[in-house]
């Protein structure tokens, strides 16, 4: 399973759209290296070994130095030093920050359940505007300065992207149409719970927010996607308006993005948002925890579309804290809220 955090629709009005020459040409360098990854014929392992309880992170940074090959040079190994690097730093600390979320909210040994080694790779490509799990480690682009900074930065990137590899070795859903979609809002929740968890912020203080620090000064917008308002997050001459519904109502039919995986994500993403507030409290302990048991328990089939995986989730509910519990309410109102019966 190959996914990027930006999605094709932003690149795109970028390299058709901006006024300047060079930006629209690093939207189509951009655009065209992502997708040479992800049409790399190469096959990922999506069965994780037996879990283990030895939770020790191995991470090990690699330096692509402006290249774009993989992996890169090794240059921050676990338990060394901080290189000076800043980007190298940080993506060392975002992935610890990850391992620890699923250590201490949910019992889980890395990506693999089993204690997978962390590789990222950073400083891929020149002005690479993107970061991405290729089925196997993160890379991270440097951002071309004018619209996209660093894709170290923000810690709910990293996130996002380490969950899609934790989807990879679980439900394995389908990455098309609803269970695409579905692949990236379980990215999203998890991505956002991570940060909160890492910030300490309970869901009535958290910004709900996707890849916020990630929009260069003068772009008009907050991130790249919002939970808490689908099609909210961006509104720039050069990006577009942030296309994300979050209702069935507005559902975006398309053969573009696979199906509109990067699209449609907006309604699961606004029914988790929903009952995270309403269950209320840290978002992760009751909210996260019933939709990390949906994604790792086994019921959901990898083309899952969002009605059925509503109904899974209000079943977790129901087994966690009882089918007439307030939590297991909050999850079947949350899921109406965006107009999907659960």
């Amino acid at each position: 399973m190959r996914c990027a955090i930006v999605p094709p629709h932003m690149l795109e009005k970028i390299a058709s759209a901006a006024d300047d020459p060079a930006l629209r040409a690093r939207a189509r360098r951009t655009l065209a290296l992502t997708a040479a990854q992800f049409t790399e014929r190469r096959t990922f392992p999506v069965t994780a070994p037996d879990a283990t309880e030895d939770f020790v992170p191995n991470r090990t940074i690699r330096d692509a130095k402006g290249r774009e090959q993989l992996p890169g040079d090794a240059v921050r190994a676990e338990g060394g030093a901080a290189t000076g690097d800043r980007v190298v730093d940080q993506a060392y600390d975002w992935l610890g920050a990850t391992f620890d979320f699923f250590e201490a909210a949910y019992r889980r040994n890395s990506i693999d359940g089993a204690g997978l080694p962390l590789v990222s790779t950073v400083h891929y490509g020149k002005d690479y505007d993107n970061a991405f799990w290729n089925g196997e480690q993160m890379v991270y682009g440097d951002g071309d300065g004018e619209v996209f900074l660093a894709f170290t930065g923000p810690l709910d990137v990293t996130g996002h992207e380490l969950t899609h590899g934790i989807t990879q070795y679980t439900a394995n859903l389908e990455y098309y149409g609803q269970a695409g979609a579905l692949n990236e809002s379980l990215s999203d929740v998890f991505g956002s719970l991570i940060k909160q968890w890492h910030l300490k912020q309970p869901a009535d203080q958290a910004d709900w927010l996707i890849g916020e620090g990630l929009l260069a000064e003068g772009v008009h917008g907050v991130a790249l996607r919002s939970m808490k308002e689908p099609g909210t997050a961006y509104d720039d001459p050069r990006l577009g308006k942030d296309p994300q519904p979050g209702h069935m109502d507005h559902y975006v039919r398309t053969s573009r993005d696979n199906g509109g995986v990067h699209i449609n994500s907006g309604i699961p993403n606004h029914a988790f948002y929903l009952a995270a507030t309403g269950i209320g409290g840290n978002a992760w302990e009751k909210a996260g925890r019933v939709w990390y048991e949906t994604l790792t328990g086994g019921e959901l089939s990898t083309t899952v579309e969002f009605a059925a995986f509503a109904t899974e989730t209000v079943k977790t509910a129901g087994r966690l804290y009882g089918e007439d519990g307030a939590e297991t309410g909050a999850v079947r109102q949350a899921w109406a809220g965006v107009g999907v019966q659960a």
